[in-house]
């Protein structure tokens, strides 16, 4: 069972994540700068993160949670709707380590649990 981090404003969201995580401890933040404290102080071994949300957005968080030295070798898999291939390439330089859209199926997750847990 891995330790988890949910970064979504979108109870909706969160509530699939946390559906599709059964087994795993689901750590669930409704905010970027909520993320981030949640990040540092937990150290989940995985972190799925929205990028449209109220203050600092999921890029911004992204950036300064691989600044964090318990955080820089943790994957950040951003998950969000902003689809644009622009958008992916500035989540990918900003240290997103997959980018996943919305919507995403379960079998989207799954894979990326597999691969880096």
């Amino acid at each position: 069972m891995a330790k988890i981090l949910v970064i979504d404003d979108s109870n909706t969201d969160r509530a699939l994540m946390k559906g599709i995580l059964d087994g795993h401890e689901v750590l669930e933040a409704t905010n970027g700068d909520e993320g981030f404290k949640m990040a540092v102080e937990h150290e989940p071994e995985l972190v799925f993160l929205d990028v449209v949300m109220p203050g600092r957005n999921g890029f911004q968080i992204c950036r300064d949670l691989h600044r964090e030295a318990s955080m820089e070798n943790v994957p950040i898999i951003m998950l969000t709707s902003k689809n644009q291939q622009t958008d992916k390439e500035w989540g990918m330089r900003q240290g997103a380590t997959e980018y996943l859209t919305k919507p995403y199926t379960d079998e989207d997750v799954l894979s990326i649990l597999k691969q880096y847990l």
